[in-house]
């Protein structure tokens, strides 16, 4: 699954090609997606001006005249940038044509994501509402992180990626940001000493940052909104790496399963 890395990429790719734009056709393929493409959406877009995309969470916000796209590309979902004449490929479901020729193209082989218009604001639309803070924002820190987790018996990587907690850190960033600040993945989250969030906190900006310089983290589906593989995967430290030696100290990296989610860690290097 595209996680916030991706997202931010996509929105940066594709920004330039849009912003200032004027929506000139809608070509909907497939309207059957995780929710079916709005009815109304080709003749409610045509004619009207796009504004700057943003992201919320793992959600693309793409304002078109007086409303806005509400975008979530699901399991395998990817926009892309064509240009008129490009043919589009087997699961290529929707397409905005702008005033210059460039197409936004979006791809689902799985179908599991969707467009639709957002309901009121951002922090208004029920979909976004109890999401926790953004995690390269300044309402996202440590003492969050120590404040949320007392009393908490959950292992401290699945109460890292609650969404309630803070949005995006998914499955790979949780891991390579526990591994970073030197924590287990099993502790128990109100175990965790308030000096050891704040390095968690910074550990998951940390890796976030780079994973966005680095256009995000290739696996299996993910490419940016110009087509291009993001590069962070060759620099992941535990995830997918079980049996593998550490970078760290040389120990084997281990495999368990967290909240149903596969884990690895170093059992010398974190604690």
């Amino acid at each position: 699954m595209p996680e916030l890395p991706e997202v931010e990429t996509t929105r940066r790719g594709i920004a330039p090609y849009l912003q200032g734009r004027e929506i000139r056709e809608v070509i909907v393929r497939e309207r059957r997606l995780r929710t079916p493409v709005p009815a109304d959406l080709e003749d409610a877009l045509v004619g009207r001006q796009v504004g700057e995309p943003g992201r919320r969470a793992k959600y693309l916000t793409i304002p078109v005249g007086t409303r806005t796209l509400l975008w979530h590309l699901g399991m395998s979902g990817s926009l892309r940038i064509a240009r008129l004449g490009d043919a589009p490929k087997k699961h290529d479901h929707v397409d905005l044509v702008v005033d210059d020729g460039a197409i936004l193209r979006y791809h689902d082989p799985r179908r599991f994501g969707f467009v639709d218009w957002l309901r009121g604001d951002v922090g208004d639309d029920p979909r976004l509402a109890r999401l926790g803070p953004e995690p390269l924002s300044p309402d996202f820190d440590g003492e969050r992180l120590y404040r949320l987790s007392r009393g908490r018996r959950l292992a401290v990587k699945p109460f890292l990626m609650d969404n309630a907690v803070v949005v995006g850190v998914g499955n790979i960033y949780a891991a390579e940001a526990l591994f970073l600040a030197g924590i287990d993945p099993r502790r128990p989250a109100g175990r965790i000493a308030r000096e050891r969030y704040a390095r968690l906190s910074e550990a998951v900006r940390e890796v976030l940052a780079a994973a966005i310089t680095q256009g995000g983290t290739t696996l299996r589906d993910f490419v940016s909104g110009v087509g291009e593989p993001g590069y962070f995967a060759q620099r992941l430290n535990v995830y997918g790496r079980a049996g593998e030696p550490c970078r760290r100290c040389g120990g084997e990296l281990r495999g368990v399963t967290l909240g149903q989610r596969a884990s690895v860690f170093c059992p010398r290097c974190q604690t």
